[in-house]
């Protein structure tokens, strides 16, 4: 929570910043608008198992740069491309760890009294597009704004952590996920506040692991807020 609160005062200090230097300029008839971003999310686990739930705060935050490249006379309508960064954690009752012959496995932990701690993080590289339509005008940097897209992304890095009965368990096996991850996003509020929606399309998991001999289809599913600058 600490980070989520120096988080959005980063982001007022960087939005009053913003704003002091649109006063000082002169006006840009081929601006660009929103080209960098800031987010937090709360990360949901979709389609997942009647046993498997989510407890505690799951987080994710993001930022990047997305290329705004207006495509009408009025730049109000633009198709951004764009290049970023996120760390997520889940905590959940699905313990990961290694059987006697190296080889990983999943397990429900039916009794959240056995453990102080389980979830599983990632850190990911994120190649956003999108289709940006606004109020904006050269003038005005207070508008609404809808924005609609599709992103790629890559896990680079991924480990599990469990605390509790069997002890401290930390796994980094990043061959048990689908590295290469896809969903559509959805942003869209006025100023400082839009609201943020991504929808994975594929599972977090790859399909070679198991949940009790059963395909293991959670996706991701990330809301929150989204904060864009310059």
């Amino acid at each position: 929570m600490n980070r989520v609160l120096m988080l959005l005062c980063v982001i007022f200090f960087l939005q009053e910043i913003k704003a002091q230097d649109f006063e000082n300029k002169d006006i840009d008839s081929l601006y660009r608008e929103d080209q960098f971003f800031i987010g937090v999310t709360y990360n949901i686990l979709g389609n997942r198992p009647d046993a498997l739930s989510q407890n505690g705060f799951s987080s994710g935050f993001h930022l990047g740069f997305i290329r705004d490249m207006p495509i009408n006379k009025d730049r109000n309508i633009a198709i951004g491309l764009g290049f970023g960064y996120s760390t997520n954690s889940f905590n959940q009752n699905l313990l990961v760890s290694k059987d006697d012959q190296g080889m990983t496995s999943l397990d429900i932990i039916d009794d959240s009294n056995t453990y102080s701690k389980n979830k599983f993080s990632n850190h990911i590289i994120e190649f956003p597009l999108e289709f940006r339509w606004r109020t904006s005008t050269a003038t005005d940097y207070n508008f609404w704004r809808v924005y609609t897209g599709f992103k790629l992304s890559y896990i680079f890095a991924y480990r599990t952590k469990y605390k509790g009965d069997l002890g401290n368990l930390i796994f980094n096996d990043i061959d048990v996920l689908n590295k290469l991850q896809y969903g559509l996003t959805l942003s869209a509020g006025y100023n400082t506040w839009n609201l943020y929606l991504y929808y994975a399309l594929n599972p977090i998991f790859s399909d070679t692991i198991k949940l009790n001999g059963n395909d293991l289809n959670m996706n991701a599913i990330k809301v929150g807020l989204m904060f864009y600058i310059l």
